[in-house]
């Protein structure tokens, strides 16, 4: 059996101490580990990441903003309820998990709180399950909106960002969950290896020739859904929204031609690029707009990316399992183990980890 492809051997301990709870300030003080061989790494700060990097490098980017999913209201009958909005459908029908989910059936309606307490214009937010998501077992709701009005102009009223359950303090600042480049509303998780560029740590990389570009992908229940089954080769991954662009496209394969290396920030910038990559069903990479479903896990054979800037990830989790596609497992854990000995943040507000293309497996 191979152990790669069991979800046992994705388990690692973490102190409960060391799950960040609020992000570093500034951004970019936050810790980098930089794997740079098959053997070493080497301990640095994120503001030096021009250090690691060589002009001619091309880094890669997920420029969409995290909407404010989390809602909360209560039935007709009383009940509290939670809400959290996946994505959306056709004429204000959105997919969403619900809390607690077993008690809702069909046409069970749904109303929604204000975030001040008042109603805008006397106006009261209401939706109705209309239906069921086998695959999310989410429910499908029907907003019940004035004609011609959308969703999305109601929700900085009665949304929150929904920041992950394992940060519990109350004074995490949400802003600080969006990365300074966000630009696409749609995510409902933070690409969170993003967190840590500065607008002036851009400039300098750009300064330094090293270039940049950004891609799409709406973050959803695809990203950060546990995997289950013990044979993860079983897991199917929710699709999710991507776009790599023409001129993204362009940059890369000229980055490649003169030699340099393409860097995806993140694993879902990962994703959307060797995903883009899936649907040209071709040797070279082209624009791509639409949904994947792409899963990445040891014994993936990679087509875009050479290196890899990543926070430090949940056991068990899909991510875990890209980026061991990347460096093998035995080794990533084993630099997990390092970043805890080391006192390293976990987790969305903690801190990241560089894999440049001489440290692959």
């Amino acid at each position: 059996m191979n152990q790669d492809f069991l979800l046992s051997s994705y388990n690692y301990k973490l102190p409960q101490s060391l799950i960040a709870q609020t992000p570093a300030v500034p951004r970019d003080s936050s810790r980098l580990l930089i794997v740079n061989s098959r053997l070493d790494c080497v301990h640095d700060s994120f503001h030096n990441l021009a250090n690691w990097l060589k002009p001619g490098d091309l880094l890669v980017l997920n420029n969409t903003r995290v909407i404010p999913a989390r809602l909360y209201g209560h039935k007709t009958t009383g009940s509290r309820v939670e809400v959290l909005l996946i994505e959306e459908r056709a004429n204000n029908c959105w997919l969403a998990l619900v809390k607690p989910g077993k008690r809702f059936t069909m046409g069970a309606k749904i109303v929604f709180d204000h975030l001040d307490d008042r109603s805008l214009d006397n106006f009261q937010l209401e939706a109705t399950v209309v239906g069921r998501d086998q695959a999310t077992s989410g429910r499908i709701l029907q907003f019940e909106l004035p004609q011609n009005q959308s969703l999305w102009q109601y929700l900085d009223s009665y949304g929150q960002l929904p920041l992950p359950p394992y940060i519990t303090a109350r004074h995490s600042p949400g802003d600080r969950y969006q990365t300074v480049y966000a630009k696409k509303p749609g995510a409902i998780a933070a690409p969170t290896a993003g967190l840590h560029f500065t607008p002036e740590l851009l400039t300098k990389l750009q300064q330094q020739g090293i270039e940049q570009t950004y891609i799409t992908l709406h973050v959803g229940i695809g990203t950060f859904r546990p995997v289950e089954a013990e044979q993860i080769t079983d897991h199917a991954m929710h699709q999710e929204w991507i776009e790599v662009n023409s001129a993204t496209v362009s940059k890369i394969l000229a980055t490649k031609a003169r030699g340099g290396r393409v860097i995806a920030v993140g694993t879902t910038a990962t994703r959307a690029l060797e995903g883009a990559a899936k649907a040209a069903q071709s040797e070279t990479l082209a624009a791509f707009r639409g949904k994947t479903d792409l899963f990445i896990y040891p014994g993936y054979q990679w087509q875009v990316v050479d290196g890899l800037i990543t926070n430090f990830h949940l056991p068990g989790s899909s991510l875990l399992m890209l980026v061991s596609a990347l460096i093998g497992r035995e080794r990533l854990l084993n630099l997990y183990q390092e970043a805890i000995n080391h006192q390293y943040r976990f987790y969305s507000f903690g801190d990241a980890m560089l894999i440049l293309p001489q440290a692959r497996k």
